[in-house]
């Protein structure tokens, strides 16, 4: 029986000098069996069925054998974390294996978890099962959620063992993207004043990824303004689902505008926006309220990196200001008027909106179930059948007064731009997703993968690919959580 044939990489970074990396093959991992594997991935990138079934599959995904074509490498970058400078980091745990190249364009491959590095700064360059089932399932319900990420092709266990805050076993997940150029590879150059370097990543990114830029009066400050708008209408979409990165470094944030990096990440439940899901963020830098404000921040940074190819402060500040703002502002107005069922924006919508807000703020309803039940209801209800019509949005309320009140101001809201009940409310839960990555459906997928049962991550993948649609199957995974759940914490080790 002759073997599957195999993908052929190319890999455009590594055209780059070899100053941007370091040339090293990833460290074999023992046993290395298949966890789970993303179907639609492995149709974007192009990998035949006959690979995916074949034995091949996980010695080549977790680093064990090399494909024609491959020249894996490790990143060099900086950056601040925390808001503090960090210096050099760098591809401590990951290997970009290459490219591969088909009609659905040029997506890269890169192996996290695969083995020590340069850059490991002292630590083992191994992912463990459990970090690995979380970044495959957040990658993979982040696409089903519409959000610019980067994508999980598999998981690849092992048998090593691997110490962390107890022993845990290896794994490796790999990533897939257009690139993996973070606002940290352009601060690591500026901050050696290396203007030839800087140009060159500059240039690589125009060339490779935003040639339209390439026409610009100063294609770099149009780079810059690209990043600041993609950014932004990221973060606006992370908002209106209650995602929250957790880790916003700028070493951990896309020159391409894609959610990248999923460690100590969270869905909100019940709405507080000061809430922190990394249990490392001591000082409550990344949570939900702040995360706006910090994508801002990591983009003045980034300007600052940018400043030698553009010349003018003032013309970095405002590639930043011009577009970061309006993009984050104007795609949130948008997802929240949808996630309201307002068909036509109004003068008075953002301080609505903003109300809404506060008011989810004083009596912190599931964020995810608030939004998906107010779809349910009509625009006009009798006094008489009020509590029995509403009663799918008012059973999340202690205060059900509270909430009578805020309807009566959404229905008439409602009543100035009329709309079909139907219409408005398929609008709405078209807005509004039924299944997220909860904590808890995470911890349930680990444990049981820990036993050795890894039919709950391919579960889960397939409920989170669609998680508009109703899924009478997966009805349980919309559910509150359950007491046990309250105690779930994670952190940068996750």
């Amino acid at each position: 029986m002759n073997a599957p044939a195999s993908p052929r990489f190319d890999n455009s970074f590594a055209a780059l000098p070899e100053a941007f990396y370091t040339r090293l093959a990833p460290q074999p991992l023992s046993n290395p069996h298949v966890v789970a594997i993303s179907d639609e991935v492995a149709g974007l990138v192009g990998l035949e069925a006959e690979l995916l079934n074949s034995p091949e599959f996980a010695e080549i995904f977790a680093g064990n054998r090399l494909l024609p074509g491959s020249q894996p490498l490790a990143a060099v970058y900086s950056g601040h974390q925390f808001g503090v400078w960090a210096g050099q980091l760098g591809d401590g745990r990951a290997h970009l294996l290459g490219g591969l190249r088909n009609e659905h364009g040029h997506w890269e491959i890169q192996l996290k978890g695969a083995g020590r590095t340069p850059y490991s700064r002292g630590a083992d360059g191994r992912a463990v099962l459990r970090s690995s089932i979380r970044e495959f399932l957040c990658s993979e319900a982040m696409a089903g959620l519409g959000i610019p990420t980067t994508r999980a092709l598999c998981i690849v266990g092992g048998d090593q063992a691997v110490r962390r805050e107890q022993i845990e076993t290896a794994a490796v997940v790999a990533r897939v993207a257009p690139g993996f150029v973070r606002f940290g590879s352009f601060e690591h150059w500026a901050s050696r004043d290396r203007q030839p370097e800087l140009k060159q990543l500059a240039d690589y990114v125009i060339d490779t990824f935003r040639p339209a830029c390439r026409d610009a009066a100063n294609p770099y400050a149009a780079l810059l303004a690209d990043v600041a708008r993609r950014t932004g209408e990221m973060i606006a979409h992370w908002m209106a689902v209650g995602f929250m990165h957790g880790v916003m470094n700028t070493d951990n944030m896309s020159i391409l505008g894609l959610t990248l990096d999923y460690g100590p990440f969270g869905f909100m439940e019940a709405f507080d926006p000061g809430h922190i899901c990394n249990h490392s963020d001591d000082q409550g830098r990344y949570t939900y309220r702040n995360q706006p404000h910090i994508g801002q921040w990591n983009l003045y940074r980034l300007a600052d990196a940018f400043l030698p190819l553009i010349g003018r402060p003032a013309q970095c500040k405002a590639a930043v200001d011009e577009h970061y703002g309006p993009a984050f502002e104007g795609r949130f107005e948008q997802l929240m008027r949808a996630k309201l069922g307002l068909r036509d924006g109004l003068p008075d919508d953002e301080n609505f909106i903003g109300e809404t807000f506060g008011f989810l703020q004083q009596h912190r309803p599931d964020f995810t179930l608030f939004f998906r039940s107010l779809a349910k209801l009509p625009a006009a209800v009798d006094r008489e059948n009020m509590a029995k019509t509403d009663a799918p949005l008012r059973d999340l309320f202690v205060d059900r007064s509270a909430c009578d009140t805020w309807l009566a101001e959404w229905r008439a809201r409602l009543a100035q731009t009329p709309w079909p009940d139907a219409e408005r409310q398929a609008a709405m839960r078209a807005a509004s997703p039924k299944y997220v990555l909860r904590n808890w459906l995470a911890e349930v997928a680990i444990r049981k993968a820990k036993s050795g049962d890894f039919s709950e991550v391919q579960r889960l993948l397939t409920c989170l690919r669609r998680p508009y649609d109703e899924q009478p199957e997966f009805e349980a995974y919309a559910a509150l959580p359950p007491d046990w759940a309250n105690g779930l914490a994670v952190s940068c080790s996750s």
